[in-house]
């Protein structure tokens, strides 16, 4: 397996998966791991210039059936996990859109929206267990290239807001986590998609329809 990603990111990503593409494959050779090949840099099949707003999710879900290669978006047809459970809660709360009854987010995708895991591959049921094999300094790579305007980032959890150093130029939401776990904690109530769409008029942007 090697990544597929739009033509526009090769200058981007050239120069980093030459360093460590090496080791991301051997970490990879002989096992499972999710979202399936073809789909882990399925977020980079967006042109560079077409991205306005960044999401940065931890890694890919670790139920088998549910990555598809875009943070917190599911397959079609695959009910939605908790944490976007409760992000379809305050997208209602906050613009008055109704989430989908399955977890697939390739509207936002398609309007220029780059739902970008830090760490792209995760063994199943093992949350977390490929951090430090080399992805993120791949995403970090991907984050530093976005550094221009217009564009807005939103970092839910701490995960997500160490990136904000890569983004001296962007303005960026940020509130606790979406998960069950700290939802509670500020991301109910913190508004992102409404806060996102004035910051994008603010740069001259158009909006994001955030119906899916």
């Amino acid at each position: 397996m090697h990544p597929t990603y739009h033509p526009s990111w090769e200058p981007v990503l050239a120069p980093v998966l030459e360093r460590q593409w090496p080791r991301i494959s051997r970490a990879l050779a002989g096992q499972d791991y999710l979202p399936p090949a073809e789909d882990v840099c399925r977020a980079l099949l967006m042109p560079l210039d077409e991205v306005r707003v960044l999401i940065v999710g931890q890694d890919p879900y670790p139920t088998p059936g549910h990555a598809m290669g875009m943070a917190f978006s599911t397959r079609p047809g695959v009910k939605p996990p908790r944490s976007l459970v409760n992000i379809y809660r305050e997208l209602y709360d906050d613009v008055g859109v109704r989430g989908r009854e399955d977890g697939d987010l390739s509207a936002w995708a398609a309007q220029g929206v780059l739902l970008l895991n830090r760490v792209l591959t995760v063994g199943p049921g093992q949350a977390g267990s490929h951090r430090r094999i080399g992805w993120e300094e791949v995403t970090e790579a991907v984050i530093r290239a976005l550094n221009r305007t217009p564009l807005v980032a939103i970092l839910w959890g701490r995960d997500a807001q160490t990136c904000e150093r890569f983004l001296p130029d962007v303005p960026c939401i940020t509130s606790p986590h979406p998960s069950p776990l700290s939802a509670s904690r500020g991301f109910f109530g913190s508004r992102p998609f409404s806060r996102a769409n004035a910051l994008l008029r603010d740069q001259g942007a158009r909006e994001i329809a955030w119906d899916l």
